[in-house]
């Protein structure tokens, strides 16, 4: 494990976000879904794709709090880009299970 400093650790910047609207994205080297998230009015909508289909469905995701980083610059994904990295830990399987808060936060608040 690499240790870093508290200084470095503030410069990730990881929000909550409510998926709006997700879509299956097929043409993927690794099975993935297309997700838009909407972090509140400093940051808006930003979009990413991620590898759930595992443990999630297109259908499952709106309207669901997540957590992401949204200070990566974007990365290209096939034709899609993507814009923030979404937060998830593997389950047993090494399939992603999406970090989330436990109850509604307001969007965009930065986790500390």
């Amino acid at each position: 494990m690499t240790r870093i400093d508290f200084d470095t650790f503030l410069k990730v910047d990881i929000r909550v976000g409510r998926v709006t609207r997700a879509e299956p994205f097929p043409e993927a080297r690794k099975p993935a879904i297309k997700i838009w998230i909407d972090f509140g009015g400093e940051i808006g909508e930003r979009k990413s794709s991620a590898q759930l289909t595992a443990n999630y469905s297109p259908e499952s995701l709106p309207g669901r709090q997540i957590l992401a980083v949204v200070n990566f610059p974007p990365r290209q994904i096939g034709s899609f880009m993507s814009e923030v990295l979404v937060l998830g830990l593997p389950d047993a399987d090494g399939e992603v299970v999406l970090l989330a808060p436990d109850r509604d936060v307001p969007l965009g608040g930065r986790m500390h």
